[in-house]
């Protein structure tokens, strides 16, 4: 008698991760279920515990959409971010993973120029899309690294500091060609499996936020490159699934988790002296827009109680 098979491999597992938004994320698994493969890719709808009956009306909604296999699963704690992402991994294997938030939709043909872009390239651990309104105008979604002295851009907002250190600024210049940066927005990337077998899974120690810049740094230090492909196109509607955008732009007080994610990546990447020249540094830039707001025009940029927030991490 011959031994069970086991189930073939996919070679695209898309993963989208829900709390709390099902009418969001039904409308990101439709974009993504029809951009798959029905042969070879599949499709894992992760409930991060919303608690909410999310699983249930997503699972209605879905129904019988067609083309791929879709599995909508359930965590047994929101863990946050990583968390449900490595529980949508673990589910099913594949030679890729595709990661999307549910503020997402994503074009046809996105999923494939991805898959084709790492088959191209063998060094490239993960590849992210470009990333774009509703309008079709592009976002920033390739950085570089953040590091103790890109905290003294960010707190000071200042047009000479910024091009003073412009060669430490964040975020890069838009490109519409395919290009190797430091790291992607996770919003929508393309990871290769075999990367994740040598580097692990996505740092869970990471609630939300900073998640995305440490798997790039944990890539590079595994031997792979990161890259953007703007050939293929995802609309993200940032600030959808997290009210960290739009608290920002009422200038009003983040989540703490924002800070511990944002402490815990400069601790791990920089040890916990490089943590205290972040906070320095970004504590002298906001003395300098401070004096700015004071006797000058500029507006104020940071949000309610930052400062004490950074510090206490």
């Amino acid at each position: 008698m011959a031994p069970p098979s086991s189930p073939p491999r996919a070679r695209v597992a898309a993963i989208v991760l829900n709390y709390r938004t099902p009418d969001l994320t039904a409308s990101c698994a439709r974009s993504v279920l029809a951009d798959l493969d029905p042969e070879r890719d599949v499709a894992i709808v992760v409930d991060n515990a919303s608690g909410d009956q999310s699983a249930e009306k997503l699972r209605a909604e879905l129904a019988g959409t067609g083309g791929a296999e879709l599995r909508v699963i359930e965590t047994d704690r929101n863990g946050g971010f990583a968390y449900g992402n490595n529980a949508g991994i673990r589910a099913v294997d594949a030679e890729a993973y595709f990661l999307a938030t549910s503020d997402t939709v994503v074009h046809r043909g996105a999923v494939d120029r991805l898959f084709a872009f790492l088959e191209s390239r063998p060094a490239a651990g993960l590849v992210g899309p470009r990333l774009e309104w509703e309008s079709g105008e592009a976002q920033q979604s390739g950085f570089r690294f953040h590091r103790p002295i890109t905290e003294l851009i960010a707190g000071s907002a200042t047009g000479p500091i910024q091009r003073l250190l412009s060669r430490w600024d964040v975020p890069l210049e838009l490109s519409d060609e395919p290009r190797r940066v430091e790291w992607v927005s996770f919003a929508a990337v393309m990871i290769r499996a075999e990367m994740i077998r040598k580097a692990g899974m996505l740092d869970e120690g990471f609630f939300m936020y900073f998640e995305d810049t440490d798997y790039c740094r944990t890539a590079e230090r595994a031997g792979f490159e990161v890259w953007q492909e703007p050939a293929a196109r995802v609309v993200h509607l940032r600030g959808q699934s997290s009210p960290v955008k739009r608290l920002h732009a009422a200038r009003r007080r983040l989540p703490r988790y924002y800070y511990a994610s944002r402490a815990r990546y400069f601790r791990k990447h920089f040890g916990r002296g490089g943590w205290l020249a972040a906070n320095l540094a970004w504590t002298a830039g906001r003395g300098v827009a401070w004096l700015r707001e004071t006797f000058g025009a500029k507006e104020r940029h940071t949000v309610e109680r930052q400062l004490w927030d950074s510090w206490r991490g």
